[in-house]
């Protein structure tokens, strides 16, 4: 396995014209190549985004022919680079969508999908709602990709909130972790940096979190796509423009962080505490 991996995260403001956002994507893509990225990283739904109150608009189409899928296969292939594509709306039945991750080879193969387990259903102290599951059905499954440099688990913007399903990731053979997100700035400000850095150091795992930035519609993107190794040492951070953030992963750093602080040899048997079993025994105290 090779020991170092050159990763790049595209950042880049979508709207709701796929094709202008494609030929966008395509430009910082063959940018990133041409600087040396092996595998480069986009954001969740980073091919098409907009937000009509709750509803997200995000251009959803059956997987086989899905015009964003379709054209970043071809352009992996041709310039021979392995693309995640960070996320993208797949028509599922009964009428939802899911959110879907997908990882393709240098040759423009589909490696493995990850669909978004967790589902971004907030009321914000400013106001700010949002109701993904309206339009969304939940993913079931964990994936880590099988990729020349090792697994790479995959995860999707709110998931970043449930620390369970990335150790479990990390105990399934991952030693990075993708987040591609369009994070909402009210949170982002508060929670995005935290939250990665926290998801790194439990797990011993590069995280590799590609974001949107910028407004879309009502909504607007946090941006600051991020490179974390896995002491939680931020390797990279694209700001609020955007742009490209890369780095060279040292992928020994995962072997030297785990043998120092083992914690994911760790974990021992305990038990639950009961729900409303805390409650019941302060209202008999009553």
């Amino acid at each position: 396995m090779p020991e170092k991996l050159s990763v790049a995260c595209i950042q880049n403001c979508a709207g709701t014209d796929v094709e202008k956002n494609l030929l966008d994507l395509r430009a910082m893509i063959e940018t990133a190549h041409r600087d040396g990225a092996e595998l480069i990283c986009l954001p969740e739904y980073g091919t098409c985004l907009g937000l009509d109150g709750t509803q997200f608009l995000v251009g959803d189409h059956p997987q086989d022919d899905h015009p964003a899928l379709v054209f970043m296969a071809d352009l992996a292939n041709e310039i021979g680079v392995w693309i995640l594509i960070g996320s993208i709306a797949v028509t599922a039945p009964g009428g939802k969508v899911v959110n879907r991750s997908v990882m393709l080879n240098d040759k423009g193969q589909i490696v493995t999908h990850y669909d978004k387990i967790h589902l971004f259903d907030v009321d914000l102290a400013n106001g700010e709602t949002y109701r993904e599951s309206a339009t969304i059905r939940p993913g079931n499954r964990a994936v880590v990709a099988d990729t020349p440099w090792g697994g790479i688990g995959m995860t999707v913007c709110y998931d970043v909130r449930f620390p369970k399903l990335y150790r479990s990731l990390a105990n399934g053979g991952a030693g990075m972790i993708t987040v591609p997100a369009a994070f909402a700035r009210t949170t982002g400000e508060g929670h995005w940096h935290v939250l990665l850095r926290s998801r790194a150091i439990e797990t011993g795992c590069f995280i590799i979190a590609p974001c949107q930035t910028g407004q879309h519609g009502s909504s607007e993107s946090y941006g600051h796509s991020l490179i974390i190794d896995p002491w939680g040492t931020i390797l990279a951070d694209q700001g609020r423009e955007p742009g490209i953030a890369s780095a060279i992963l040292d992928l020994s750093q995962i072997d030297k962080c785990r043998s120092m602080i083992p914690s994911l040899q760790h974990d021992r048997p305990y038990h639950e505490v009961e729900e409303g079993r805390i409650k019941d025994a302060i209202q008999a105290d009553e």
